[in-house]
């Protein structure tokens, strides 16, 4: 993909992360202590979603609320370049976004950062217990960039029945081992 090409559906997808945000500020109170950021006008109200929106806004404002406020500033500074564009460009990275494979378009759930990875580690991570979820984002935000690399080639290059086993066993470790374990199995 072209740093043009990836920039446009960063753009896209950042406004589509910040769209459901703002749509989530009519969430009920008790579901939320933390306000969305008011950037978008003309989200459908609350009450007009049927469960499954409901259950969809939910989900992606609580990836919202997971970023880290680097993310999130970034994510407003995307969303403020995106307002600048023209009306056309802006709907050409609409349709660009939304032609994307579903994959792709929820991966920008998880932030900047960790999205542009997502593809790559999802073979790994993409089904994860409900049980290793917090455990698994936690161990993937705390990776550094080329960390990130590695895995998604060991990501690649695993065998689907060995994928559990290797993401359990990277789990387990303690922080301070996984960058040998990651240059370990990378050199494989």
């Amino acid at each position: 993909m072209t740093p043009e090409r990836w920039r446009g559906c960063a753009f896209a997808a950042l406004f589509t992360l910040l769209a459901n945000a703002a749509l989530a500020q009519e969430l009920p109170a008790a579901l939320d202590e933390t306000p969305a950021p008011a950037v978008l006008p003309a989200a459908p109200a609350w009450p007009q979603l049927d469960a499954g929106g409901r259950a969809e806004v939910r989900e992606r404002y609580a990836a919202w609320r997971a970023l880290s406020e680097a993310d999130r500033a970034r994510l407003r500074q995307a969303q403020a370049q995106w307002a600048a564009l023209p009306p056309d460009q802006q709907q050409a990275l609409r349709t660009q976004f939304d032609a994307m494979d579903r994959l792709h378009r929820d991966s920008w759930q998880l932030g900047p950062r960790l999205g542009r990875y997502y593809p790559a580690l999802q073979p790994l991570f993409g089904f994860v217990s409900p049980e290793q979820r917090t455990t698994a984002l936690a161990l993937l935000r705390g990776l550094e960039d080329a960390q990130l690399e590695q895995l998604a080639m060991i990501a690649q290059r695993t065998a689907p029945q060995d994928r559990a086993a290797l993401r359990a066993e990277l789990l387990g470790l303690p922080a301070d081992a996984r960058a040998q374990w990651l240059r370990t199995h990378a050199g494989r």
